[in-house]
């Protein structure tokens, strides 16, 4: 097995804060095409990754997010998502952390497999854009307000679909830190042989 795969999934960190200035568009070409290469069920690849570079449709989409969570009610408990709505009281938060580049994750409704299928390449986006050098993040915050009209009318603007549903999005740019590694939890694996 080639080290460096393992090293490169070892190496990957969620990164919250970037260099200013954008990626090269050779190292967005390789991690939108990691992406593509992800594994899908029945190898259906009806996702969809819309790449935002522009700094002002950034800010836009930032502010659509914060609107949004203000109006906003969880479904659940789940403490990030009401973190969101007192991020969203905070003019200056920033849902993506200031990244210079936001790939937004979307696929067909209705498909079973909608969210696994973008999981997976999400996550190779996230292994490729570490291979290069680029620090990522998962960003949750479109998947909960895939509903919000404001939010998708400004999304299919830049050609989005919009019927699909949001699924995650990746910030990606030049990291500005390097977090440690986080502890491993003991007893997530178990073989039975």
């Amino acid at each position: 097995m080639h080290r460096e795969v393992l090293d490169c999934i070892r190496a990957r960190r969620s990164v919250r804060r970037y260099e200013p200035g954008q990626i090269d568009d050779a190292h967005l070409d390789a991690i939108l095409e990691a992406a593509t290469w992800a594994p899908s069920g029945g190898n259906n690849q009806s996702w969809q990754f819309t790449a935002v570079q522009n700094k002002d449709r950034l800010s836009e989409i930032n502010e659509a997010l914060r609107q949004g969570f203000l109006r906003w009610t969880p479904d659940d408990g789940y403490p990030a998502k009401r973190k969101a709505i007192v991020n969203a009281r905070n003019e200056n938060h920033h849902y993506f952390y200031h990244a210079p580049t936001l790939i937004i994750v979307s696929n067909v409704p209705g498909y079973q497999n909608g969210m696994a299928d973008c999981a997976t390449a999400l996550q190779n986006m996230f292994l490729a854009a570490t291979a290069l050098g680029l620090g990522s993040c998962w960003i949750n915050q479109p998947r909960w307000l895939t509903d919000d009209a404001p939010l998708r009318k400004l999304l299919s603007s830049m050609g989005l679909p919009e019927s699909h549903i949001l699924y995650g999005a990746a910030a990606v740019g030049r990291p500005g830190h390097k977090p440690p590694a986080p502890a491993r939890k003991e007893g997530a694996i178990r073989i039975v042989r």
